[in-house]
């Protein structure tokens, strides 16, 4: 089954949810229980600090995150703080970079190699609703193009951790996000560029939808790390062994 990509979608669940589901995923794929897979979901309003992190990058108040409801976890990615909420497609891959995987040199693919696979498949996803988007240098992420005085905006985050091989957490790509609430941060650190979504950016008429973003992601996963994906509808028949 290495040629598969497990794709599950829960739908919008708590952040501390989707740590206990990546937990029990990441463990699955260590113990080579499944294949590799990639969760695609969206979160409430949360800010999640990086091992980069550093607390003055979140600028709203204790008072003002609490009255919105917004919860702060501190986790084991790469990376400073990011927001996640509604209307953002939020990705976890779970692959086993001693797998086959695209460009592996030696015993497992490196993170850094990993992360720009991921990119690739952003840009894809992009690409797909009509919004041309990049990398660039030393700035993780994806990015649209600058044009003019206009510098180039961040519509996708990326952080991802590794532990015996295995990766989780992953990207937040801006679908429908309302970006005021990325006022309340200082998104990766990074104070000389904005973010911006896919709604903003697409031709598209009417815009992107989160589930449309989420099934031309999926696919430019399967395209980019060039394995067939195939869908689950829970984490039990997931982790049910194949016959």
């Amino acid at each position: 089954m290495s040629n598969v990509l497990h794709l599950l979608q829960p739908g919008r669940i708590s952040y501390a949810e989707g740590l206990r589901l990546q937990a029990e995923v990441v463990a699955a794929r260590k113990a080579g229980a499944i294949g590799d897979t990639l969760l695609l979901l969206e979160h409430p309003p949360v800010l999640t600090l990086g091992r980069n992190s550093t607390r003055a990058n979140i600028l709203a108040s204790d008072e003002l995150l609490a009255r919105k409801g917004v919860e702060i976890h501190e986790i084991n990615r790469g990376g400073d703080v990011t927001y996640h909420g509604p209307g953002q497609l939020v990705g976890y891959p779970i692959f086993d970079l001693r797998g086959d995987l695209p460009g592996k040199h030696g015993p497992h693919l490196g993170p850094v190699d990993f992360v720009r696979l991921i990119e690739e498949a952003l840009i894809l996803t992009c690409k797909n609703f009509g919004v041309p988007a990049q990398r660039i240098c030393k700035l993780t992420g994806v990015w649209t193009l600058a044009g003019g005085s206009i510098a180039e905006k961040k519509i996708a985050a990326i952080g991802v951790h590794v532990s015996q091989a295995v990766t989780s957490h992953g990207f937040a790509l801006n679908v429908t996000t309302d970006l005021r609430d990325f006022e309340w941060i200082v998104p990766c650190g990074i104070t000389d560029r904005t973010v911006t979504s896919l709604e903003l950016e697409s031709p598209q008429q009417p815009p992107p939808t989160l589930q449309q973003a989420a099934n031309s992601a999926a696919a430019n996963f399967g395209r980019v790390f060039q394995r067939q994906v195939l869908a689950v509808d829970s984490l039990e028949e997931l982790l049910v062994p194949a016959i």
